[in-house]
């Protein structure tokens, strides 16, 4: 098929389905650093192509090649199944800033972000965890991209789709949080591309008392849904439901 963004013609796409049907499951490629991310995933809604992924850790010189402090580079890529091929790539220096709160996870996410007739979105999650069980930090973004010529282009960047935190004793006494967002497909569109329904639900629990006296209460709110308009470029949200 031919549509504007450049994706992938029929023929092309054909010779992948039937290279793809007789490969295994993809391998991610070797990393060279223990904190590193790399991982692959063959793409269902285009069989015979795989994305890529990887996440190379810089330590920060001030805390030395051990540190856990540091940078993350992020470089992504739609290849071939059959060959390796590259056929779009995109690639962000610094994209992710490590300290206490570490990047715990990178995967794919191939849900069908169809946005138009003619092109298909693919998302990846990332999770950051914070190390300290009393000052819990758990948080997940998800963007989402396309293919444009040979380039992959984020469309909707860093929407936090789950969020853990708060402060308490460990035991009970605090207060936590809890925030999850869902990302579904509206009937509108806006600028070609199908408008973003988000369903956001919060709860929060607070605590009080100790061991058996412990008392705690868990209220969630109704949920809210908010409606992701393509500009052209990206999809605009609100600024808190941006990841830092």
């Amino acid at each position: 098929m031919t549509v504007k963004s450049g994706w992938i013609g029929c023929a092309a796409l054909c010779g992948w389905l039937l290279a793809g049907q007789a490969l295994a499951d993809c391998t991610p490629a070797p990393t060279a650093h223990e904190m590193d991310f790399s991982l692959c995933k063959d793409w269902p809604a285009y069989p015979g192509l795989t994305l890529t992924a990887a996440a190379n850790f810089s330590p920060d010189p001030v805390y030395g090649e051990s540190g856990t402090v540091g940078l993350y580079d992020l470089r992504l890529a739609l290849v071939a199944s059959a060959d390796s091929q590259p056929l779009a790539s995109f690639y962000q220096p610094s994209a992710f800033s490590v300290d206490a709160i570490a990047l715990d996870e990178l995967k794919f996410d191939t849900a069908r972000y169809k946005l138009s007739p003619q092109l298909q979105a693919f998302g990846v999650r990332v999770r950051f965890k914070g190390s300290s069980r009393v000052n819990p930090v758990d948080e997940t973004w998800l963007s989402l991209y396309v293919k444009d010529g040979n380039a992959l282009r984020p469309v909707m960047n860093r929407l936090v789709v789950y969020e853990y935190g708060g402060e308490w004793d460990g035991n009970c006494a605090g207060e936590r949080y809890e925030t999850t967002r869902t990302v579904a497909l509206a009937k509108t569109s806006s600028h070609g591309f199908a408008d973003l329904m988000i369903k956001t639900i919060r709860s929060s629990t607070v605590g009080e008392g100790e061991g058996e006296a412990c008392v705690s209460n868990t209220v969630t709110q109704k949920p809210v849904l908010t409606t992701l308009r393509y500009d052209g470029k990206n999809y605009v949200m609100p600024e808190d439901f941006k990841g830092f």
